[in-house]
């Protein structure tokens, strides 16, 4: 696991450590020092603490004019013992929102399992960016690239309500756009399905 890392081609564009709107507005990494596990497995130190013990981040991109983030996860998304949608929500998300971020495109490749328990959080996630008033068109939340069987256990739960996700939102070559251009296509991608 600790050779997993998030994508960092677009490092040059955007920094969550330089960004003094971001979570993570200078935090300093020591990419030499692996001192996080996940199951006492070592992740990456460029990965993201969010509150819980299985599911780490990184912002990738986060463009506060036309209210896009985009987020790599790493780990196993686990509501049941964690409560880690509640642990992303208020840590991350919420602040995310009062920056006026109304697009979030979460990316799942590395997220390995998913326990579900209820959608309280990921309801009230929803109905926040689909009523913010500073865009003319309401938001939404895309999962990209979620493991089948994780995109099942979100179903499974009713989560699929409130996230974008299969289909057409599986794009295994992100990596090679611009994070504009990724983020356009989503958008797109999302508006065709609402039409």
């Amino acid at each position: 696991m600790h050779e997993i890392e998030p994508y960092y081609n677009w490092l040059n564009i955007y920094n969550p450590a330089e960004d003094n709107r971001s979570p993570y507005f200078g935090k300093e990494y020591n990419y030499d020092l692996y001192t996080e596990t996940i199951y006492g497995y070592y992740i990456d130190p460029a990965w993201d603490y969010i509150g819980s013990e299985t599911l780490y981040i990184k912002i990738l991109y986060a463009d506060y004019d036309l209210g896009y983030v985009i987020i790599e996860f790493i780990g196993e998304w686990n509501d049941t013992i964690n409560n880690d949608i509640m642990h992303l929500k208020r840590n991350i998300i919420d602040h995310l929102l009062l920056q006026g971020i109304n697009k979030f495109i979460l990316v799942g490749e590395s997220v390995f399992n998913f326990h579900g328990s209820g959608d309280e959080y990921y309801e009230e996630w929803f109905e926040e960016v689909e009523d913010m008033d500073n865009y003319s068109e309401p938001g939404w939340i895309a999962a990209v690239n979620f493991a089948d069987f994780v995109a099942q256990e979100f179903m499974n739960f009713n989560i699929d309500s409130y996230l974008n996700m299969g289909g057409t939102l599986n794009i295994s070559n992100w990596r090679t756009m611009r994070p504009k251009q990724f983020c356009k296509m989503v958008d797109n991608l999302i508006v065709k399905r609402l039409n």
